[in-house]
């Protein structure tokens, strides 16, 4: 199953851009051999200034037809990484052949976009840079595919 990143705005060079990279690319190799990954991350930037909407609609865009639909909202639900690991197992097993996760701008996500999702996940009632977001979700990727894998990585 193809796991999709689909975040609104670019993540530059630096400390975050360097921690994404180094957990996706755990991932891909934890997850091959589950049936999980490659992971493609999916940028887009409203260049115009027409708000949630117009993200809302360049994210549509970026998300492969058919895809499992879970958005990264603060109204979301909050489960621990075993459960999400389960999830992510259970939407592979059920032969989903792709999982899009929706990363919102600053405003977050667009109501419209948020009302089509399978599944809105929360890391918590704080509120949270959508850029560091993006670095809390490729972990938690890969501490679900190591947590499916049997590694110790997760420990509880």
């Amino acid at each position: 199953m193809k796991v999709h990143i689909c975040a609104v705005g670019r993540l530059r060079a630096g400390p975050e851009r360097a921690l994404l990279d180094d957990y996706l690319t755990r991932f891909d190799k934890t997850g091959r051999a589950l049936g999980l990954g490659p992971v493609c991350v999916h940028e887009v930037e409203d260049k115009k200034g027409g708000g949630m909407g117009a993200e809302a609609a360049l994210l549509e865009r970026a998300i492969p037809k058919g895809a499992v639909l879970v958005v990264m909202d603060e109204r979301g639900k909050v489960i621990p990484s075993p459960q999400f690991a389960d999830k992510l197992g259970a939407w592979r097993d059920e032969g989903r052949g792709d999982v899009a996760f929706v990363i919102g701008g600053a405003d977050g996500v667009d109501p419209s976009l948020r009302a089509k999702a399978d599944f809105k996940l929360s890391f918590g009632a704080m509120v949270w840079p959508h850029m560091l977001a993006r670095v809390m979700l490729s972990e938690q990727l890969y501490r679900a595919a190591s947590i499916l894998a049997g590694s110790p990585y997760h420990r509880v």
